[in-house]
């Protein structure tokens, strides 16, 4: 064949390729603009959170005077007070919303306002639970978005830490009880700064271990095992109460196990029970160091005043 015919009957799949070539990236470039404008929605809605109950109170406080106190007074008069027949509706309306707001009505003006803020409160609170459950799920369908396999490749980092195992030692290759109280302490740091992964069956590496050897010192040698295990440890070591911040899921990666723990940032301060005292760690960097008494004292005000 010419060799000027191979050129041309390669130049269209030349330009296939170019053109997938550039449809992969705009997808690319798609799919983080979407992750942007999702992070960009949730941060609206943090920052919405801390304004919830304030507004949603003082709406009600308002709600109750100007309005339920005025229609109350109508509906009162309308039922008790037969003088008002001979007016129309709309006379005894405007009656009754001025006097309302007269001088000897205050008390009861103050008593609606009352009742308007516990009204606003009240839905202040609800308010902000729906928001706070929105944000929830908008994090989780974002972490659960990001494939174990991109985790892994992307390395360890402020939200992401490895752990090649809950308890075996496989320098010395026997179980070691020690390594329990390092993977406590990891997730005590993810808790009390901005949440994050933590993948059990890692090495620091990036290498899948897998989870095998745990199995082998547990009673019940499966993933329920490690994860009664594990969720048994963070119920002694950090409350009960931090067990429902905690996500594990379970992925087979190359034939072997690795454990997932998605973690939520935590509202209250969370302490690491370990040698009779309470110790304070928080994530930074891809590290997880323990802060002193005044450190820690510290963080816990910046993130009351930053929630």
């Amino acid at each position: 064949m010419p060799a000027n015919q191979t050129a041309i009957q390669g130049e269209p799949a030349t330009a296939v390729a170019g053109l997938a070539d550039n449809v992969g990236a705009r997808v690319s470039e798609w799919d983080q603009c979407a992750e942007g404008d999702a992070a960009s929605r949730s941060e609206h809605r943090r920052d919405w959170l801390r304004w919830i109950l304030p507004v949603h109170t003082l709406a009600g406080s308002v709600l109750g005077i100007v309005v339920l106190h005025p229609v109350t007074m109508v509906i009162y008069c309308i039922e008790f007070h037969p003088r008002f027949a001979d007016s129309t509706i709309w006379q005894v309306v405007a009656t009754r919303m001025s006097n309302a707001f007269s001088a000897q009505m205050w008390p009861m003006t103050v008593a609606f306002g009352g009742i308007g803020t516990l009204l606003g409160l009240w839905s202040g609170l609800y308010s902000r639970s729906i928001t706070r459950k929105v944000l929830l799920v908008s994090h989780l369908d974002r972490r659960f978005g990001m494939a174990i396999r991109s985790l892994i490749t992307a390395g360890e980092s402020a939200t992401v830490e490895f752990k090649s195992s809950l308890r075996w030692d496989h320098v010395h290759g026997k179980c070691n009880k020690q390594l329990e109280t390092v993977i406590v302490k990891t997730i005590a740091g993810f808790l009390n700064h901005n949440g994050g992964d933590l993948l059990i069956g890692v090495s620091d590496d990036g290498t899948v271990v897998g989870l095998l050897e745990d199995y082998e010192t547990l009673r019940k040698k499966d993933r329920d095992g490690f994860e009664l295990l594990l969720m048994r440890l963070v119920k002694d070591k950090l409350g009960g109460d931090v067990c429902t911040l905690l996500h594990v899921v379970f992925h087979d990666v190359d034939g072997r196990d690795v454990c997932r723990v998605m973690i939520e940032p935590s509202d209250r301060p969370v302490y690491v029970e370990h040698d009779g005292k309470a110790r304070y760690f928080v994530r930074t960097g891809n590290s997880t160091p323990e802060l002193d008494t005044k450190e820690a004292l510290d963080h816990v005000r910046r993130r009351r005043i930053n929630s």
